[in-house]
């Protein structure tokens, strides 16, 4: 069981790597604590923004948007190298990933597929936004990656975590691809050196092609948060929000694993294109997936449909 470091603790241990550290406002008390327990914590996630200038991004983490509430994590690193503090306790980052991976970090051996979204990430893991279009053509410069090394060997430093402890969001919820663009296998190597650790590195799964419950999406879509607190979501939900962001349907910002009413109108542009719509004559379509429209998205975007 690991504590989280106190907001004290936590900012030497940056600063102790040798980092630049921006303080935003009142970082130390900016959280989502008052929707769930924060700690004990296993690990850091690595993730990038999809935006551009650090003064918007800083603000988004920050400040988050309509469907998702900030703090987005921790510290958010901007493309010159400073990592700026935005908030300390739960945040909304990290979300409903696999409890496998989450048990593999723990005992520190290699992650297994994520293929489940059922345990708490924003409990139990730091987590740090990267300034990045994560567009796979967007570059990252040496200096944020510098930084990206530093914060997860501090971190790791303070809590006697090895790199095994350091993982992306990639590897910890089905459907999302950040860090995109980062040669993973080369920061591992960084990390795990600025550790002074010789330990071999695990190997890196490849992921499987991707499966779609179409029972468990319906039940996600027909879901209300308001009633029961807590969105109805699972993996599927990521790999179809994925597909609706290449479609151009969605904006990437919505893309966040929870059927949310931005997600329930970039299926029903999607089931529009498809020749479906409402029950009523000049009724959009409900934007509840049928197996039709979800099996054309799937052939369309490289996942599977099963009932």
């Amino acid at each position: 069981m690991a504590p989280p470091l106190s907001p004290g603790s936590f900012l030497d241990a940056l600063r102790d790597e040798g980092l630049i550290v921006v303080e935003v406002g009142d970082w130390e008390h900016h959280n989502r604590n008052h929707k769930g327990p924060w700690g004990p914590v296993h690990g850091v996630v690595i993730h990038h923004t999809v935006t551009s200038g650090s003064a918007r991004t800083v603000q988004i983490c920050r400040d988050g948007h309509a469907a998702l509430p900030g703090p987005l994590c921790h510290g958010v690193i901007t493309k010159d190298g400073r990592v700026h503090l935005v908030g300390y306790g739960r945040a909304n980052h990290a979300g409903l990933g696999d409890p496998d991976v989450l048990r593999a970090v723990i005992a520190e051996k290699a992650p297994p597929i994520d293929d489940e979204a059922t345990a708490d990430g924003n409990r139990h893991f730091y987590g740090f936004e990267c300034e990045n279009l994560g567009d796979g053509k967007d570059p990252w410069p040496a200096a944020q990656l510098l930084a990206i090394e530093k914060v997860s060997a501090a971190l790791c430093r303070r809590h006697g975590w090895s790199v095994r402890s350091v993982i992306r969001h990639l590897d910890w919820q089905p459907g999302k691809i950040d860090p995109r663009g980062i040669d993973w296998l080369a920061m591992r190597e960084r990390i795990t050196a600025r550790l002074g650790h010789t330990t071999p590195l695990p190997p890196v799964p490849t992921p499987s092609r991707p499966v779609v419950d179409l029972s468990r999406l319906i039940a996600a879509a027909k879901s209300d948060p308001a009633k029961s607190g807590t969105p109805v979501t699972y993996k599927g939900v990521a790999t179809v929000e994925t597909a609706l962001v290449d479609e151009g349907l969605l904006a990437k910002a919505y893309s966040d694993g929870h059927y949310g009413t931005a997600t329930k109108k970039a299926m029903s542009e999607w089931q529009e294109e498809c020749g479906y719509r409402g029950r009523k004559p000049g009724q959009p379509a409900d934007g509840v997936p049928g197996r039709d429209s979800l099996s054309r998205l799937g052939k369309k975007h490289g996942f599977t449909v099963t009932s």
